[in-house]
């Protein structure tokens, strides 16, 4: 029997918009390449939800990647607030799931710079339960330090809970722990996922 839902947040409770808010700059095609490249597709970009480096540390080792579009880096990541965007169905799912009894959580890989900047879009989280948020503790999914942790934290049966995520290595570390997972790709494919778990949802 499921008792505890654990949402990751970006592209399942929110969208990380990151294109969006580099086109809004109205930079070229080829800048706009070279900055996805040097930024988020980076394997430098983890620490950020890691939270041992600071942003500075982070933003010079984007730029060390590509000088030529320094100012660029720093223009796009000065304010990451438009780079999360709430999605409407949070806070009606996580409260009709709380109303047929479940406990809902979120694990999530997550700067504190964008926590700061995008708290308007994170206005779900104290509707929840409890959670963790990566760079608050050092330590990202799919580690299995995390998943640990939760469990730890909230008294939790592997075997009751299911955990949603857009990524499947993330997924993978917690199904080692017994978690029930699911591939997030869309609400309704999701509720319909959930349903297979005999999940009210």
């Amino acid at each position: 029997m499921i008792t505890t839902i654990i949402f990751d947040i970006g592209n399942v409770l929110a969208d990380f918009t990151w294109e969006a808010h580099y086109r809004s700059f109205g930079y070229s095609e080829e800048v706009l390449e070279r900055l996805a490249k040097a930024t988020v597709m980076n394997p430098l970009w983890n620490e950020y939800d890691r939270g041992v480096m600071s942003d500075e540390e982070i933003v010079q080792g984007f730029i060390e990647s590509d000088p030529g579009i320094g100012k660029e880096i720093r223009e796009t990541l000065r304010d990451k607030g438009s780079m999360v965007v709430r999605n409407d169905y949070a806070i009606p799912w996580i409260k009709k799931l709380q109303e047929k009894g479940y406990r809902c959580l979120y694990l999530s890989n997550f700067s504190e710079s964008a926590s700061r900047d995008c708290a308007a879009a994170l206005d779900f989280i104290p509707c929840m339960d409890g959670g963790i948020l990566s760079y608050k503790e050092k330590v990202i999914k799919p580690m299995p330090e995390i998943y640990q942790l939760l469990i730890d934290r909230y008294e939790l049966v592997p075997e009751e809970c299911v955990f949603m995520d857009d990524t499947l290595r993330n997924l993978e570390g917690a199904e080692k722990f017994g978690i029930h997972t699911i591939h997030f790709q869309n609400q309704a494919q999701a509720v319909l996922e959930l349903r297979k778990l005999g999940v009210e949802a």
